[in-house]
């Protein structure tokens, strides 16, 4: 399959997931980073969503308590 082959077949979903996935294959083969820096950035970055997460519905909550 060419590029431009996958390239049409691909959802936007699947084609950013190949965008994501060959260029962090590229980075580890390279040598520019490791498989456990990459991991530890996206735990790093997950838990930074998970606490916006919970702020956000802290603060909605809030705010439905003082307009009731």
């Amino acid at each position: 399959m060419s590029f431009e082959e996958a390239l049409a077949t691909a959802s936007r979903d699947e084609g950013f997931k190949a965008t994501v996935y060959a260029m962090n294959t590229l980075l580890i083969h390279k040598g520019i980073y490791t498989q456990e820096e990459f991991q530890a950035l996206f735990v790093e970055w997950v838990a930074k969503e998970q606490g916006r997460k919970v702020s956000s519905s802290q603060s909605a909550a809030a705010s439905s308590a003082f307009s009731a």
